[in-house]
């Protein structure tokens, strides 16, 4: 009976949660990829409008895409529009780390790479670790993080 309550349980949890850390690194860079195909096969600016009006293609769950300028400025944000036209490369997340100018810094270098910093997740709304990763696309970066909880 136990063993049933926890299974019982545990697909509940799934039902309610079914992306609370489900992501994968592959998922983050599929959606990087699919980003690029995109922008490939039309435009980064007709890319910036999907990821902006929330396209499904582009965000399920707490893992979305963002297209950033190289200068650090975000383009398109699905989860929070706020976000869009704002240059935060300067601010810290709650640990101190520059992580928007490290991805930024880090596309311009290598041209892709993963990131690890800390940062508020849109489904669960706590504080979570997070890595994402990005990929260099003409002058803009595409990115897309997975969190790993606390």
């Amino acid at each position: 009976m136990k063993r049933f309550a926890l299974i019982f349980l545990a697909l509940l949890s799934a039902m309610i949660f079914p992306n609370a850390y489900a992501d994968s690194p592959a998922d983050a860079i599929d959606m990087v990829e699919r980003g690029l195909a995109y922008v490939k096969k039309n435009s980064v600016e007709a890319l910036i409008k999907e990821v902006n009006n929330k396209n499904p293609e582009f965000v399920k769950g707490d893992l979305y895409l963002v297209v950033r300028s190289l200068d650090g400025t975000t383009l398109a944000h699905p989860i929070n529009p706020k976000l869009v036209g704002k240059n935060m490369i300067v601010l810290p997340d709650a640990d101190g780390k520059f992580f928007r100018k490290e991805i930024v810094e880090g596309a311009k270098s290598k041209g892709k790479g993963w990131v690890d910093y800390r940062y508020n997740n849109p489904v669960t709304k706590q504080l979570e670790n997070k890595s994402t990763y990005y990929v260099r696309s003409g002058d803009y970066t595409l990115e897309a993080g997975i969190y790993k909880g606390n």
